[in-house]
């Protein structure tokens, strides 16, 4: 793998809580920070370009997205995003040729104990070294294919569409 590109855009994963009325804010990228602590052997490099919660995100935000990543020089590419609009991001991002694109984020924070951050961080860097050129979601231990899941908001996880 030549050096992986991180793209951060915001989300659950880099939230910042501030009191016991669930106040918060999107804090700094916290992935650095986990790959640093977790000892990672490749290169890297953070481009944080949004700090939103995912359902913030519009049609400007996504198109700074593709463009962000259509601009790197890298083939792998990881994302990290909210969860609650990370499919319909990953569908705009299609349209980028000879990239392996991974999307992931965290169903709380990274900052919490117990989160599934780390979890779907180590999926989302195996998946991207693995994979073919294209986009994919890394959530929950799986590899999705962004034209057939979706995050099913009751259950809080994601499932095939």
């Amino acid at each position: 793998m030549d050096q992986l590109c991180i793209v951060t855009t915001g989300g659950t994963i880099d939230k910042i809580y501030f009191d016991d009325k669930s106040d918060y804010q999107i804090g700094e990228p916290q992935i650095g920070r986990i790959l640093d602590e977790l000892g990672v052997q490749f290169g890297y490099r953070v481009i944080p370009i949004l700090r939103k919660d995912s359902l913030h995100l519009n049609d400007g935000d996504r198109e700074l997205v593709r463009a962000t990543i259509a601009a790197q020089d890298t083939r792998h590419v990881l994302v990290t995003h909210g969860t609650d609009s990370m499919v319909a991001t990953a569908r705009v991002l299609e349209s980028i040729p000879d990239k392996t694109i991974v999307l992931t984020g965290a169903l709380n924070p990274a900052r919490f104990h117990g989160s599934d951050a780390e979890f779907n961080i180590g999926t989302a860097v195996g998946a991207v070294q693995a994979l073919p050129p294209g986009v994919y979601i890394a959530m929950n231990g799986r590899i999705w294919d962004p034209r057939h899941v979706r995050k099913n908001v009751s259950a809080n996880r994601f499932e095939a569409a």
